[in-house]
């Protein structure tokens, strides 16, 4: 069975702080953050996890945070080796 937040991936969502707070963090600049953060939890190597009210999705090198009932991306940072804390 398919992980619901992948079954649910259209939904996906952030505010306009959102996508300001992911971009600054992961020190990217794309023209579509939400699609950035899609594409990243629909990488084949992406670890999806639910803890609680959120998903949090390990992949390369950044955690993304998205709660669970709504759908809405919170924040991603870049993972600093060693450091697995949630």
């Amino acid at each position: 069975m398919k992980n619901e937040l992948i079954q649910n991936i259209n939904k996906l969502h952030t505010t306009l702080l959102g996508v300001e707070r992911i971009d600054y963090n992961l020190g990217i600049n794309v023209a579509d953050t939400v699609q950035y953060c899609r594409d990243k939890v629909m990488d084949e190597c992406a670890q999806i996890e639910r803890l609680g009210k959120n998903w949090y999705v390990v992949v390369g090198d950044c955690r993304i945070t998205i709660n669970a009932h709504s759908y809405t991306i919170i924040t991603a940072h870049k993972i600093v080796k060693g450091n697995t804390t949630k």
